[in-house]
């Protein structure tokens, strides 16, 4: 299962990710710089081929995890990281009792089979004080439930066939509330007062903070 599902994204990014792409990049970027901090031991989950991580490498000790070795590798040349190979919906014998100060998850829980599941391990590798960064698109924006409407998927989460899990802002919250206490959900997009305002409704990614 793990060697076809990575062959699976390994083809799935040659053919629709640029090398070093990520959605928002910059501004997803410089939220997990400004939260991670320095000095921090931080596993990047869905870690591809370091898109994210080269804003946050230095000054931290990074762990990259994805199930494409291709991008893993590329990650650990160009930002010298430490990786490992993973499918992140297995359980995660890789890491073994390993704890983190921060983890992050960049676009990752959309493709996972049971996110919950994938939660609880998050929680069970986290220190005490940890805290869990990420985001995933926002499913049920306006934009998007208008297409969905007239039965158009293009241009929506439900366009990319490895997205398995569609969210809208409440699921994404009562999902991390039932590991975490402390929950903070920002709306990132081109309307950037209206996603604030209204991240439900006008948001084109959903950025989270949980401990």
């Amino acid at each position: 299962m793990s060697k076809s599902l990575g062959k699976i994204y390994e083809d799935h990014h040659q053919a629709s990710r640029d090398r070093g792409f990520s959605i928002f990049a910059e501004e997803r970027g410089n939220l997990l710089k400004k939260n991670i901090g320095k000095g921090k031991n931080v596993m990047d989950i869905g870690c591809r081929d370091g898109a994210l991580a080269k804003y946050f490498f230095q000054e931290n000790n990074v762990l990259g995890v994805d199930i494409d070795g291709s991008a893993l590798n590329r990650a650990k040349e160009s930002l010298g990281i430490e990786t490992i190979i993973a499918d992140l919906n297995g359980d995660w014998h890789e890491l073994g009792e390993r704890k983190f100060d921060v983890i992050v998850a960049g676009e990752v829980l959309e493709h996972l089979y049971f996110p919950e599941k994938v939660l609880e391990k998050v929680s069970s590798h986290l220190n005490n004080k940890g805290i869990f960064l990420g985001s995933v698109p926002n499913a049920f924006s306006l934009k998007n439930r208008i297409r969905y409407l007239f039965a158009k998927k293009e241009n929506t989460p439900l366009g990319d066939p490895t997205h398995i899990n569609h969210f809208s802002y409440k699921e994404l919250k009562n999902l991390l509330q039932k590991y975490f206490s402390e929950v903070e959900i920002i709306g990132l997009g081109r309307f950037k007062f209206l996603s604030k305002l209204m991240p439900g409704w006008f948001a084109f990614s959903l950025f989270f903070k949980a401990k």
